[in-house]
């Protein structure tokens, strides 16, 4: 059996099976695939994973040119392709609308540029992977994890592998895969509630003299009350939040297109 796997999915492959053939207890790498040893028990799915994918990168499966479900069984010599998630991702017709999301414990920086870019993000530093499946669940929340384990818990209604190593590229990875409008400067980036414009005198004995004489902008938290106003690091965040703007405006010209592509497809 023949399991072609695409290009934006092979890094979750073992290196043995990327490139080059190597021959080891019944399943071989190859260049273009994965040649696998049969079994009659396996469905698409179990050997998807099996190869280190997580289902829920995968976009299209087909076997032997066909469209199949996760449950497919194939036949012997059968050929499989695998396809990545398209990007922008399709939203479940039930999901709510825009995407909010939970992260691990581990992303705990790419939450805090969520929230500078008004994205519902929740995240704590000490949720235990099965409050964070739980409350994915409960309140619909995306779960965004580096954890492929995390992923594959069967509970889990809907999640995503955050590419990159470093925080930008997890967030431009977030904002490419999600059509998520931006809000920026409107969630507070300590608990996730909301902003809201607050006068100067109305907080005056909670902000330092240096402050009060400086600004005149506040804002406060509806759900922490901590105060925000636009301090020293506030050109270095608005740079984050252009490059953000970028993105995200590049992505809605993507999924524009691919609505007018299946629109002609009808």
């Amino acid at each position: 059996m023949d399991i072609r796997v695409s290009d934006q999915l092979r890094f979750f492959l073992p290196v043995r099976h990327r490139a080059g053939p190597s021959a080891e207890s019944g399943h071989e790498g190859v260049r273009d695939g994965v040649r696998w040893a049969y079994d009659e028990e396996a469905t698409v799915g179990h050997l998807v994973e099996a190869l280190g994918v997580p289902l829920t990168e995968v976009g299209e499966l087909r076997a032997d040119g066909a469209p199949v479900p996760p449950s497919y069984r194939p036949a012997p010599g059968s050929h499989i392709a695998v396809e990545s998630v398209p990007r922008p991702q399709p939203m479940p017709s039930a999901a709510p609308w825009p995407p909010r999301f939970v992260l691990d414990v581990h992303l705990g920086a790419l939450a805090r540029r969520l929230r500078l870019v008004g994205v519902d993000t929740a995240y704590r530093n000490d949720a235990a992977d099965p409050e964070l499946v739980t409350r994915a669940n409960a309140e619909q929340r995306i779960l965004l994890t580096q954890d492929r384990g995390l992923l594959r818990r069967r509970a889990l209604w809907l999640g995503a592998y955050v590419r990159g190593g470093k925080p930008d590229e997890q967030l431009m990875d977030v904002l490419t895969r999600f059509d998520v409008p931006l809000a920026p400067w409107t969630r507070c980036p300590s608990c996730n509630g909301s902003l809201v414009p607050v006068a100067k005198e109305d907080i005056a004995d909670r902000i330092p003299p240096g402050t009060r004489r400086t600004y005149d902008s506040f804002t406060r938290c509806d759900s922490c009350s901590r105060i925000f106003w636009p301090g020293a690091h506030h050109a270095r965040l608005a740079e984050r939040v252009t490059a953000a703007r970028r993105i995200s405006a590049a992505a809605n010209d993507a999924s524009g297109a691919a609505r007018r592509v299946r629109r002609r497809g009808r």
